[in-house]
């Protein structure tokens, strides 16, 4: 029998999962098409690989096992699996088609919408991925303030301009790898010691996990504006999550600029660029930025369901309230068994569990903790990315659960059994980074 969202007394089969990943080598490069939901980051031989099913806050492998599950997509499923309201509106317009030889109203409906959630919001783009967005929002802010050079603070997609920067940059031309440089969230120095009289645009993400301090984003604000510079958020986690404005809203800070995807249409793809009108008009000649499915009327009509439905219930307020249940009551629980080595932090719509390495390794705290969440019927990468279909009871089952999986931990740690305890092989760093790397020198 599969699994279930229970106290199980084994770990799940995936016997059918591992016959698929067998029949994916040699044939996927790196097995995955999405770095955060491939192999490298969960357990091996314990974890599943495929699924094939997911209903509200919950999810189910191809061996039929089922989960609450707390990665969401790595974030597009605000509302939830098969959140019936956006999937009528999507079926609703699959009747009258996807893809059409002219534009289509949805365009211009759901600009209008945004227009009227999204604050400074003037003009407005679409695409079909995050990076798109961001890449689009570098290119017309080089063309605008006609200066070469980005500073980034955070992670924005795969294309040259940032990735760049990253310890993945093979295959980008050293000219490129020179106008991008990084400064340090929270740290305005940073930002103040790198920006220069070339610096066409700052882009970063309000926030990742750390929260902001000392008013650091309207500092930003500030240099930029001293700078000549434009001022780029890319809220692909922020947007329509912590607040239906995303964090400009939230923050109360202007950007010229702000990227959307992820939230925006429950999983749909779709990215949309926001801003100045006058920035944006670039686009109209001067800047070329388009694409054959930029206008696709499915994602569109998910866009326009969503975006109301976050607005009319107050997605974002929930979302708060029943992630800083589970932050709170992990962060308890560890205190309770003195596990001064792990914490749950960030804000919370979306949160993160940290472990410190003077307990162990840290990537091996994670998979044992992993391990048995999996075990006890949770996909739990290390976050949880709250959901409006996350119920009380899907709290308090969590919570249940982190009481005898931190137990389980304290117990492997004290007794120097941590790789003892693991089943399978733990999980890998993501290469991400986003403090510290490629730094521009000071002037």
């Amino acid at each position: 029998m599969p699994n279930k969202i229970d106290f199980n007394n084994d770990y799940p089969d995936i016997t059918k999962s591992e016959e698929i990943f067998k029949r994916s080598e040699g044939l996927i490069p790196a097995y995955t098409q999405t770095l955060a939901k491939g192999p490298t980051q969960w357990v091996k031989g314990v974890a599943p690989k495929y699924l094939n099913k997911g209903k509200g806050s919950h999810v189910w492998d191809v061996d039929g096992n089922e989960y609450i599950d707390y990665m969401m997509g790595i974030g597009p499923i605000v509302l939830g699996y098969c959140y019936q309201p956006v999937d009528d509106a999507i079926k609703q317009q699959l009747e009258d088609g996807i893809t059409f030889s002219l534009m289509h109203p949805l365009e211009v409906e759901v600009a209008e919408i945004i227009r009227d959630t999204v604050p400074n919001t003037e003009s407005v783009r679409y695409s079909k991925t995050g990076c798109d967005i961001t890449s689009a929002a570098i290119r017309v802010a080089r063309a605008f303030t006609k200066r070469e050079k980005i500073l980034c603070c955070g992670y924005h997609g795969w294309h040259d301009w940032y990735i760049s920067v990253t310890d993945r940059n093979s295959g980008i031309p050293k000219a490129i790898q020179d106008l991008t440089y990084t400064f340090n969230y929270n740290d305005i120095d940073s930002l103040i010691n790198s920006i220069d009289e070339d610096t066409a645009a700052v882009i970063l993400e309000p926030f990742v996990f750390e929260e902001e301090r000392d008013n650091f984003l309207m500092k930003v604000r500030e240099v930029c504006d001293k700078n000549g510079s434009l001022l780029i958020f890319d809220e692909m986690w922020t947007g329509f999550r912590i607040a239906p404005g995303g964090a400009q809203q939230f923050f109360n800070v202007r950007a010229d600029l702000a990227c959307f995807s992820k939230a925006i249409a429950n999983g749909m793809p779709i990215g949309a660029l926001t801003g100045r009108e006058d920035v944006m008009r670039l686009f109209d000649k001067d800047v070329f930025f388009f694409t054959t499915f930029g206008g696709e009327a499915l994602s569109l009509a998910a866009s326009k369901a969503t975006i109301d439905i976050i607005k009319d219930k107050n997605v974002p307020d929930y979302l708060s309230k029943q992630g800083e249940k589970l932050k709170t009551g992990y962060n308890k629980i560890a205190e309770s068994l003195g596990l001064d080595y792990t914490k749950c932090s960030g804000y919370n719509c979306r949160t993160i569990i940290t472990f410190d390495a003077k307990a162990g390794n840290p990537l091996e705290l994670k998979s044992l903790v992993q391990q048995e969440m999996i075990k006890r019927g949770i996909l739990w990468g290390g976050f949880h990315n709250m959901s409006f279909s996350h119920s009380y009871e899907d709290i308090e089952y969590t919570l249940k659960a982190y009481s005898e999986v931190l137990q389980i931990l304290k117990d492997a740690v004290d007794k120097n059994k941590l790789k003892e305890m693991l089943r399978g092989e733990p999980v890998e760093p993501v290469f991400r980074k986003t403090s510290n790397f490629n730094m521009k020198p000071k002037k």
